[in-house]
């Protein structure tokens, strides 16, 4: 790892507009993206130019149709029309509200009218929910656009209405002017703790933020990426569609999360965005499958074996672990981890493996991102360092130099919608406080320590951070995932942890048969007393309780904390 290394260059844009205008200009032969017209079927190579074109005709047509300065929903699976239709909006015609295409129907009303949006482009998928927004008309609608062939206004009507509109000189959205400072992103967030909060994000937000990643991780023309995450949340939207095409990189959309090997062996991907709990799973289902073939210490002597050689700069991971590569399509050369923090022994072992893995830090409010590990210089065990042109303190830390995580820059979101108390809270003297607590170490890694509306405080004044412990219980083989929280002792006026865990039935099965729940309990506080003998007294988990259902979580696979108990 290289300490001192330079930073990459980068190319400078203004808006998103004049990025996807040059990218196509400069890419036009190239694949831009890599889809699927029905599931199963081979995959579909649509250049940029195409791309160009559709984006173009889409905007001119949407502005023909009067929603010019409007707010515009978009919901759906990930799809080369979610991704058009995005540039179509944001770059010319109004303000993009993306959706989360898991919430219920009613939820879906309430944040159209929230945002007051005039037109909704949606998948087939979401047809029965969009036809019952129609029945209630409670929305100011004005337009149902289908992404399928499936309703009398369609995108592809739109697009053949809008190449018909540029070839007559129409050139109204051709020839937008974009305000990079003016809210055209608005972001609802999955809160984990609280009610969705409206974030406005610019031009600017989402440029600079894209600018300043890509100093620190370099990416090629020739780089396919694997969108996986949904395209409605900014971790994804940022860096797994937006980050791609800067670029001049291509996308290849996964058709769902069971298909996720099979697809990036057709694809052959270089590069994949995931949270935790997908490389984690992978990690494991990697590591049962060697097992099952009784190849474990075969396959831990060539790790050796080539960890020696990458220290004289030799390097045989293709050769050495060609199997187990050829689950990721045989190309990939880089994962990004992002939404949570993954165990530092999965990253670091399937680094081992030959596919290195980088971390970053963000929040929706930033654009995402704040902090990120280069490609050349890391630490597993952190977020990542500052990032070029955002600003990183720790506000009000205590004796451990932990306080709360606080940035400053461009990348930072404009407020909340309609909503400026809720800003004022987070804005103060021009700095973005972010909720969670962490440090920086001696290198100006960036450590998190946990969210500080999470952090529980014992009677004796004692911080405990649930993430800490609920990391470590989480480790354990049998168990799944787990919530840390307080609970209190009436009779002794004091407070104790307790742990409401979910256990990994699979396993548990495979390792001790049918067993009873008051069976099961007893193997897990064994487990748990061991946890405990890793913690100081007052972190110790004085109560487990099974929970036989998953928790309820947000998109990123992060736990909806506010719904529990």
């Amino acid at each position: 790892m290289k300490k001192n290394a330079p930073f990459y260059d980068f190319k400078k844009y203004r808006d998103l507009k004049e990025m996807f205008d040059s990218s196509c200009k400069e890419f036009s032969d190239k694949a831009a993206f890599f889809a699927k017209k029905q599931k199963g079927e081979p995959y579909v190579e649509i250049k940029y130019s195409q791309a160009f074109e559709d984006v173009n005709a889409l905007g001119t047509a949407l502005i023909k149709h009067g929603l010019e300065g409007k707010s515009i929903a978009i919901i759906g699976e990930n799809r080369y029309e979610w991704a058009i239709s995005y540039l179509s909006v944001v770059n010319g015609v109004g303000t993009v509200v993306p959706l989360d295409k898991e919430l219920p129907v009613q939820e879906i009303e309430g944040l159209l009218i929230r945002s007051d949006a005039a037109a909704i482009i949606y998948s087939k998928r979401k047809e029965e929910q969009m036809t019952e927004i129609k029945k209630n008309n409670k929305t100011h609608i004005k337009y149902y656009i289908s992404m399928d062939d499936t309703e009398e206004l369609t995108l592809t009507k739109l697009i053949e209405e809008g190449k018909k509109l540029i070839e007559k000189g129409d050139k109204k959205f051709i020839d937008a002017k974009i305000d990079e400072n003016a809210a055209k992103i608005l972001l609802f967030t999955s809160g984990t703790t609280s009610k969705s909060k409206g974030v406005l994000l610019s031009h600017k937000n989402i440029i600079s933020d894209m600018m300043s990643a890509a100093q620190s991780l370099r990416f090629y023309p020739s780089d396919i990426f694997f969108s996986v995450l949904p395209l409605h949340h900014t971790y994804e939207c940022t860096c797994g569609f937006l980050f791609p095409l800067y670029h001049g990189s291509a996308i290849a959309y996964c058709e769902g999360l069971k298909h996720i090997t099979k697809n990036m062996q057709e694809v052959k991907p270089t590069v994949m965005l995931g949270v935790p709990a997908i490389y984690e799973n992978m990690y494991a289902k990697i590591w049962a499958s060697v097992e099952k073939k009784g190849l474990t210490k075969k396959l831990n002597t060539f790790i050796n074996i080539n960890e020696a050689l990458r220290k004289v700069g030799i390097d045989l991971s293709k050769v050495f672990f060609k199997s187990v590569l050829e689950n990721f399509g045989g190309r990939m050369r880089m994962c990004v981890v992002g939404a949570a923090a993954i165990n530092p022994e999965v990253s670091k072992g399937f680094r081992k493996l030959g596919i290195p893995f980088i971390q970053g830090y963000g929040l929706t409010e930033c654009s995402p991102m704040i902090a990120l590990n280069r490609d050349n210089y890391y630490n597993d065990a952190s977020a990542g360092r500052r990032m070029q042109g955002i600003e990183l303190m720790i506000y009000e830390p205590n004796s451990e130099g932990i306080g709360e995580i606080c940035a400053k820059g461009d990348n930072i979101m404009l407020g909340y919608y309609q909503d400026e108390e809720e800003t004022k809270k987070v804005m103060r003297d021009g700095w973005f406080h972010t909720g969670d607590l962490g440090y920086f170490d001696e290198e100006d890694f960036l450590h998190i320590t946990g969210r500080l509306k999470n952090v529980l405080i014992t009677k004796n004044g004692k911080n405990v951070y649930p993430e800490e412990i609920e990391s470590l219980i989480n480790s354990v083989d049998i168990i799944k995932e787990s919530m840390v929280y307080q609970k209190e002792n009436q009779e002794k006026d004091d407070t104790f942890l307790a742990a409401i865990i979910f256990p990994d039935f699979e396993k548990v099965k495979e390792l001790y048969g049918d067993i009873s729940l008051e069976k099961l309990k007893d193997l897990l506080w064994e487990e748990i007393k061991k946890v405990n003998d890793k913690l100081v007294n007052y972190k110790h988990i004085k109560e487990i309780t099974i929970r036989e259902v998953e928790f309820e979580k947000t998109t990123t696979q992060k736990i909806k904390r506010y719904l529990v108990k």
